[in-house]
């Protein structure tokens, strides 16, 4: 469709394309378009099923994007060592904020997983300015997204381009807020399938998803595999054991839809935090990887002040930045401060305490039940006191009260259930359905 509309626009003047346009979003030729796509995907998914069924090996595309949205590690290695299915990493452009931005990200994650050893492949040539087209060099059986988002990542590398293939998704954190976009986009009822965190999501999809949840396996997360088996690496800058470890992780949501980030309220208090706490402390500065690209596009801010106010945590004796994969650093934390619903879950899984930063009370008003009962098992702060006396007694202090009823929660609601990591379970499934 796409390619359809940008061969048409090369033959019609401006003023009739835009005339076009109009009438095609008011007669919602798209919603038609789409919703025709998805009545039609359960049939595509059973004949793609029966081709595959056929094959000796299976070729399996990973489509990354962030590196800190990667939850297949251990899903990816089972394969690796399964004997029949060949996975593949694909770096895939982000768009959703410039040209410059996509080639950083682009590059940033590819020498990241190249150095831990990945079969990587990127998806954007620089020197030639061409894209990859992966249905011809690599032909995928099965496609792994990270990220269901239509504007975030180009279009030749999103679902629709791929509607004969089988397609799956793990939700790139577990969802706690109760917005229609985390579980209901097109792209969650056009992939064929989803590997369901918590039965609370899966019992959710199946009342509030277009498709009924249809497409959903219950397998529990796999963002939660490397937690529970890795043997952590020492990632912290001061090695001083003295020291209690901090992670600091602000949001990029400063000024648009629930406004949750702290940032802008509390950017210099943790400087001074690391300051004035240097014989005590170490904060590790490890903010969602958009509220760089954010600052650098905000007015009040520019590309030199944000580089200067990184920089600091760069060269602060007690302090560190991080960027990007951060499972080695929550295993080696004491403490975790932030207002992001993606790490609200998985840092509970470490067993340490957590403080969730709550920037106006309309916030309490996002979560759905998952997110109500995660956030009952976190610490909470609304001014700056609070942060302090969270470090002070909490952290400094090991005064941990709400210990015992965090970790029921993680043993109730958040562990597999069969003995199983989540990728086992995963890997089971395609197993099952395949061979």
């Amino acid at each position: 469709m796409r390619e359809l509309k940008l061969t048409i626009k090369k033959y019609i003047p401006e003023k009739i394309w835009i005339s076009l346009i109009k009438i095609y979003n008011f007669i919602k030729l798209r919603d038609l378009y789409n919703l025709y796509l998805i009545k039609r995907a359960p049939g595509r998914h059973r004949k793609a099923l029966e081709i595959v069924r056929k094959k000796e090996n299976i070729k399996v595309a990973f489509f990354l994007t962030h590196e800190s949205v990667w939850k297949y590690d251990m899903l990816f290695d089972l394969m690796l060592q399964h004997g029949k299915f060949e996975p593949v990493i694909f770096v895939c452009p982000i768009v959703n904020f410039g040209f410059k931005n996509m080639l950083f990200e682009m590059n940033k994650s590819f020498e990241a997983f190249k150095k831990k050893g990945y079969n990587i492949i990127k998806t954007y040539d620089n020197e030639t300015g061409e894209y990859l087209d992966i249905k011809k060099t690599f032909s995928p059986d099965i496609i792994f997204f990270t990220n269901p988002y239509e504007t975030l990542q180009d279009y030749r590398f999103y679902i629709k381009q791929f509607p004969k293939t089988l397609t799956c998704y793990v939700p790139y954190s577990i969802p706690t807020v109760n917005y229609e976009f985390t579980y209901n986009l097109d792209f969650h009822n056009l992939v064929w399938k989803i590997f369901s965190e918590t039965e609370i999501h899966h019992k959710m999809a199946s009342e509030k998803q277009r498709n009924k949840g249809i497409n959903r396996i219950l397998t529990d997360y796999p963002g939660f595999d490397l937690l529970l088996n890795k043997r952590p690496k020492e990632v912290w800058k001061n090695k001083n054991p003295v020291l209690k470890k901090i992670i600091w992780t602000p949001h990029h949501l400063m000024n648009e839809l629930s406004k949750v980030s702290n940032f802008l309220e509390y950017y210099d208090f943790f400087l001074e935090l690391a300051i004035n706490y240097k014989d005590k402390l170490q904060i590790a500065f490890n903010p969602h990887p958009l509220l760089r690209v954010k600052l650098e596009n905000d007015p009040n801010w520019g590309k030199e002040k944000t580089d200067n106010y990184f920089n600091k945590w760069v060269n602060l004796e007690n302090g560190q930045f991080g960027d990007g994969y951060y499972i080695d650093l929550f295993l080696t934390s004491d403490a975790l401060i932030h207002d992001s619903g993606t790490f609200m879950a998985e840092y509970l899984i470490t067993g340490k305490p957590s403080l969730f930063m709550v920037r106006d009370e309309s916030v309490m008003n996002y979560w759905n039940a998952f997110g109500e009962k995660t956030l009952a098992v976190h610490y909470q702060s609304r001014n700056k006191k609070q942060v302090v006396d969270f470090i002070e007694n909490v952290v400094l202090k090991e005064n941990d009260p709400m210990k015992e009823e965090r970790n029921a929660f993680v043993k109730n609601t958040l562990l597999p259930k069969n003995n199983l990591t989540a990728s086992e379970n995963i890997l089971n499934y395609l197993e099952s359905q395949i061979f």
